[in-house]
């Protein structure tokens, strides 16, 4: 389970902003960091995610992997997992998917929708929440790191 740090709420007015803070994530990321994304359906899990794999160094274009609940990127710096578990309907889908090995393997993994497998991350998880803000292209997120 996640562990609940004091959160930091940054605002991101556009598209620039969540590029920069995608960026200077995926830099900094290391192996084994895992991030969950938690936030409503068009609020820019998959943008702030292809942000953060051209911090880690990825080329290729990132796709939701909405119907394969993982794609493997290994071009970048670190392999980079990417996760999305909106239609994982109970934890043994993820179990026969090897997602320890994932979890805790040589890569970075993000996973978006982790609120619906919010037992099965780490301790450690860096949380984003992302939220709408006060205009269409802003975005809240609230971060435990």
């Amino acid at each position: 389970m996640i562990k609940y740090n004091t959160m930091r709420k940054l605002i991101m007015k556009n598209e620039e902003d969540t590029r920069a803070f995608g960026l200077d994530l995926g830099k900094s990321l290391e192996k084994g960091d895992i991030v969950a994304l938690v936030g409503d359906l068009g609020t820019g899990k998959t943008a702030l995610t292809k942000y953060i794999a051209e911090g880690l160094g990825v080329a290729g274009p990132i796709t939701s992997p909405t119907f394969t609940v993982v794609q493997e990127y290994h071009d970048g710096r670190l392999p980079l997992y990417h996760f999305d578990v909106y239609r994982v309907y109970d934890e043994d889908e993820l179990f026969e998917l090897g997602y320890e090995e994932y979890f805790y393997g040589e890569g970075v993994c993000i996973v978006e929708w982790a609120d619906l497998i919010e037992d099965m991350l780490p301790p450690e998880t860096k949380l984003i929440r992302i939220e709408y803000g006060e205009n269409p292209e802003e975005r809240i997120y609230q971060c435990t790191f």
